[in-house]
């Protein structure tokens, strides 16, 4: 029994890529364009939207500055172990930042504005 005879039976037309109708609903863009925008003035921006991500970037370049310093002052111990405990410390350090990001947007949209409604 091939599938177009399933079809038949089942009283459900194929769909060919050729019979498909094409989506007609259009898309209104993501954001706002800021294509003439300077690098300082995007990162200004970004700061605003999102607080924790020059955080985040500072800390990806103490981390990495803190890891090629280990690496140079490891004395003997293998390399393997090295990055072991550096992945570990890595992966801890992800789920403090992770933490204490769920913190900050639960308490900035959910408890400073019950705080505000209630002073009025």
């Amino acid at each position: 029994m091939s599938t177009i005879s399933i079809f038949k039976n089942l009283h459900i037309a194929p769909r060919f890529p050729s019979t498909m109708s094409t989506p007609t609903a259009k898309f209104a863009p993501a954001s706002p364009n800021f294509g003439d925008e300077s690098r300082v003035g995007k990162l200004q921006r970004k700061m605003q939207e999102a607080p924790l991500f020059p955080i985040g970037i500072m800390g990806l370049l103490g981390a990495l500055g803190y890891g090629a310093y280990s690496f140079k002052k490891k004395g003997n111990m293998s390399t393997s172990v090295f990055l072991m405990q550096l992945r570990v410390t890595a992966q801890g350090a992800v789920v403090v930042c992770l933490t204490a990001g769920v913190g900050y947007s639960l308490i900035r949209d959910f408890v400073l504005p019950k705080m505000k409604s209630a002073e009025h």
